[in-house]
């Protein structure tokens, strides 16, 4: 299902709000399909509840406003945003709150991107650029193992290739 706020994303969060109940007793409710990406600009609590533990569902719960005791408020002295408001809005208010807030920032990139560690491509470089260096990678092992085998004329023959690929 394509998500009903952009129209672009595959929708993978289903947001229910209860409606006010009428006389009779019955409640109605109002389903929305979402992607991540709109989820989270809608400051929703957490993203999908996936195997969670009762640890995370009580950080659900301090996330969505229900009241709990709050024991040890984490606040930057830079910028006076605190561990609350960080993972109500899922961003950073200085640069000192990537270290303060370490774990939760850890938390918030995963739930988005699935993974806590890039393996995207590189940023600024152009998928012909990126052809190019992986080719070039490609070449230089391949001269390694020539030279090992002691193949110099299929050696050369590499190194001209290289040179011709060198910008």
């Amino acid at each position: 299902m394509i998500c009903q706020n952009c129209h672009k994303n595959q929708a993978t969060v289903t947001v229910l709000e209860l409606q006010s109940s009428s006389p009779e007793g019955t409640k109605s409710y109002q389903e929305e399909q979402l992607c991540e990406i709109c989820a989270q600009s809608k400051n929703l609590p957490h993203a999908p509840l996936q195997k969670k533990s009762l640890g995370d569902i009580w950080k659900l719960l301090q996330s969505s406003g229900a009241q709990v005791p709050k024991q040890n408020e984490l606040v930057c002295p830079d910028c006076g945003m605190s561990r609350e408001e960080f993972r109500r809005k899922g961003r950073v208010g200085c640069a000192n709150d990537y270290e303060l807030f370490g774990k939760d920032v850890e938390d918030v990139l995963e739930r988005i991107h699935g993974s806590t560690q890039h393996v995207g491509r590189l940023p600024g470089v152009s998928k012909e650029d990126l052809a190019r260096m992986e080719a070039v990678a490609e070449l230089r092992k391949r001269l390694q193992v020539a030279i090992a085998d002691e193949a110099y004329e299929n050696a050369a023959r590499i190194r001209d290739e290289l040179e011709g690929l060198q910008p």
